[in-house]
């Protein structure tokens, strides 16, 4: 089988990997708008060769992993370069657009609209794991509008990765991902960007981060060039989102503020009930 992963990065970069373990007679061809991701992911073994747009009439799978505001202007040009018996996947954290863009495609059947949720605040061909998706949830929208046959061979692909399989609508998707992904990236963007404004004044600020700092800033390395594009598509749920957030925290400092103790204490212990909730979701180290 010849996979063309298009933006060989964390997300394309782990997909390649997997796919070579569990296809070992695929052959993998990356297209990378950086010459030096190419130049990356050859040494380090994640693609076999170097390709373009000219040559995606090769491809039995295309998986679409670059920003998602190039991906919405891409996938049109994608689809119509690959043949009849291919599938394109993307793995966009937005869906609406894509989908929207794509819905009078004369090849829609071969596109599956997929949303991995897996990584880590890495970017590049250095960032990708083997064994990223295992038990991880990849998130379909619009499965009925794939051709049944490249649909089969999709979902035997993810299962052969370990991937656990949820489908939703786009406006669904995209709602529901502002709560609990876009919304940690903006807070923790956030909260290192208070942390550094006062560094400035007090230069040992960062000799007293403990871990939990680290955790809590760790999705503020990740890549603005992928995420400001994701908050631009998905504005009205983020500032929703962001509204509910922003009114909890103004709640948490009026307790503060009148010493009203045993509200904080009723609104962290409320809250606890979320470790039952994250049972079982494992964290990328």
């Amino acid at each position: 089988m010849n996979v063309f992963i298009i933006g060989i990065g964390l997300i394309g970069g782990s997909f390649a990997r997997d796919i070579k373990k569990v296809l070992p007679n695929s052959r993998i061809f990356g297209i990378d708008a950086n010459p030096n991701h190419l130049e990356e992911a050859l040494s380090l073994s994640i693609i076999d060769e170097k390709a373009d747009y000219s040559q995606l009439s090769q491809a039995d799978l295309v998986i679409v992993s670059i920003p998602v505001d190039v991906m919405a202007r891409e996938l049109p040009l994608i689809l119509d370069a690959v043949h009849d018996e291919a599938i394109v996947m993307d793995a966009g954290s937005t869906k609406s657009l894509i989908c929207k863009t794509l819905e009078n495609h004369d090849k829609r059947r071969n596109f599956l609209a997929c949303h991995p949720i897996a990584g880590t605040e890495f970017s590049g061909p250095s960032a990708a794991i083997e064994g990223l998706y295992k038990g991880k949830t990849n998130i379909i929208c619009e499965i009925e509008k794939t051709a049944f046959k490249l649909q089969e061979r999709a979902l035997d692909l993810f299962q052969q990765l370990g991937m656990r399989i949820r489908y939703m609508n786009p406006e669904a998707h995209d709602k529901h991902i502002a709560y609990v992904s876009h919304l940690s990236h903006i807070s923790s963007f956030m909260l290192g960007k208070t942390v550094i404004d006062k560094e400035r004044n007090e230069r040992d600020i960062f000799d007293m981060a403990g871990s939990g700092f680290e955790s809590t800033v760790r999705l503020a390395k990740s890549s603005p060039a992928m995420w400001t594009p994701i908050f631009k598509q998905n504005k009205e749920n983020v500032i929703e989102t962001l509204s509910e957030y922003i009114g909890n925290l103004e709640t948490f400092k009026q307790m503060l503020e009148k010493d009203n103790y045993e509200g904080i204490y009723d609104e962290m212990n409320n809250t606890n009930k979320i470790k039952g909730i994250l049972n079982g979701i494992p964290l990328n180290k």
